[in-house]
């Protein structure tokens, strides 16, 4: 089944995640989890010790995270609001990757006003970036935004040619620990 806007890219993920510094046996939430991808390479990095929320209003993501992570019982997949778990009983999170854009600006206060270590905003709105990067300075915890275009060989006439897939901006704030 096809989700729009997934999966994330390999190379959008390896950069995700490095910002993001999942530590083993850390909880962690998947704000907007999409098609699962995500949700799985944190819960690699977190450790059976560890515990990774996925979260997605679309029923659809919903079914396709829940076959991605199928055997990984780490993995707790809700269906609903971002807004609406964040405000209902949790495990403290300490890092949270966020790949939607819909009330941003509340899912950060809320992860930051919890104490969340880090966390990463992968955009592909500008509004969703200087929405971000506003909140993030307001809190006094936004450490830097990337910019990354990935471009993928393919074959064209027996040559060689790159053809790019869509930027996405990698924002990242937290505090130091």
């Amino acid at each position: 089944m096809e989700l729009p806007g997934g999966p994330t890219q390999p190379e959008v993920m390896a950069v995700s995640l490095e910002k993001l510094g999942v530590r083993p046996g850390d909880t962690a939430a998947d704000i907007g989890c999409g098609t699962g991808t995500v949700t799985k390479a944190i819960a690699a990095q977190a450790g059976a010790g560890g515990c990774v929320y996925a979260v997605d209003r679309r029923p659809a993501a919903v079914s396709i995270t829940r076959e991605t992570c199928t055997g990984l019982p780490q993995v707790e997949v809700l269906e609903g609001e971002a807004l609406s778990f964040l405000s209902s009983p949790h495990k403290r999170i300490d890092c949270a990757f966020c790949g939607g854009s819909r009330d941003i600006a509340e899912i950060i206060a809320k992860l930051d006003e919890e104490g969340c270590r880090s966390i990463v905003v992968n955009a592909v709105l500008i509004e969703t970036v200087v929405d971000t990067i506003r909140v993030m300075k307001e809190r006094g915890i936004f450490r830097e935004a990337v910019h990354l275009q990935v471009s993928r060989s393919y074959e064209l006439t027996e040559r060689i040619m790159f053809k790019p897939i869509n930027p996405i901006y990698i924002i990242h704030g937290g505090r130091e620990c």
